[in-house]
């Protein structure tokens, strides 16, 4: 009996999320998606900003503590990936906009002062952030928010632990973030569309994938407008403002966590910085400008 497609879909971490498997059986399959759903749970439950019981909610509660909060290798292992993005992107990519986040807010439309501003951007700086001896200290005031990391996390995650479980031929996608488990049989690609930031039904690009991630990051799915201009949910650590450059970018990588960094690190550029940004990087992608015009390099795609 030859394997057939079988698709699943469950909300996690706040998005639409589906897995794709090539199974002689449904069975079999479901049991399988049931452990890489548990495996999104175990994660979102980990590391949401959103839960009191979560460990971020318990390391940001630490804050100002000299003696700091255990952490374990995994949180460790996210913490360097964050500080290594941070270091690559000259501090633009920054968990440490917790303090920020709360300040501007997207429900009500409201554009917080300068003043406001700048007092929540001097809580912000992952380079003020000491780990040592797997502990963790954090200055007075900092919340850090892993939600540029966690969920390309949690797409890689599942794509090793779907290997483990016997998994040949599968597609994962956690809101938009995929990760392919092989090719589909007979090597046919997977074939992904990207949405399109001028319609929530719309595609900007199919994209073919035969293996590895694809992370993408756009000012559609979270912004306000207000006297005449767009506030994308996307802020600047730096400038503590929204940034206004690429409207959205995908990103193919061997892992989604780093198409999903590479992504995030585009829109916080401007838009000529974040274009040179993307050719230098030498991995595949596709873009939308200010101007809506498209561009790609190194990627099968179709408009």
């Amino acid at each position: 009996m030859n394997p057939t497609p079988k698709r699943f879909s469950f909300k996690a971490m706040g998005s639409f999320c589906e897995i794709q498997l090539f199974d002689e059986s449904r069975i079999h399959a479901k049991n399988v998606v049931n452990q890489l759903a548990d495996e999104v749970a175990r994660l979102e439950k980990k590391y949401s900003r959103f839960r009191e019981d979560s460990l971020l909610t318990e390391i940001n509660s630490s804050a100002g503590n000299k003696l700091g909060l255990a952490i374990d290798n995994e949180t460790q292992s996210l913490f360097d990936h964050a500080l290594n993005c941070f270091e690559q992107s000259d501090g633009l990519f920054d968990i440490t906009t917790g303090a920020l986040s709360k300040i501007w807010n997207f429900k009500k439309a409201l554009v917080p002062s300068q003043s406001q501003i700048d007092t929540a951007r001097s809580h912000v700086g992952l380079n003020k952030i000491s780990c040592k001896d797997s502990h963790i200290y954090l200055p007075q005031g900092m919340q850090i928010d892993f939600g540029g990391i966690v969920k390309e996390y949690a797409v890689d995650s599942v794509a090793r632990m779907a290997r483990r479980l016997g998994v040949e031929h599968g597609l994962v996608n956690l809101g938009g973030d995929f990760s392919v488990i092989g090719s589909q049989p007979g090597n046919k690609p997977w074939a992904v569309g990207i949405s399109s930031p001028e319609s929530k039904s719309g595609v900007m690009a199919k994209i073919d994938l035969l293996d590895g991630g694809l992370a993408s990051s756009g000012d559609y799915e979270r912004f306000f407008m207000h006297e005449g201009r767009r506030y994308s949910h996307i802020l600047n650590p730096i400038t503590g403002w929204p940034s206004n450059g690429l409207r959205a970018v995908s990103i193919a990588a061997n892992l989604c966590s780093v198409a999903g960094s590479v992504a995030t690190i585009a829109m916080l550029k401007d838009e000529l910085e974040a274009k040179a940004w993307l050719e230098d990087s030498g991995l595949a992608y596709v873009y939308m400008d200010s101007e809506e015009t498209l561009g790609n390099a190194g990627l099968n795609s179709r408009n």
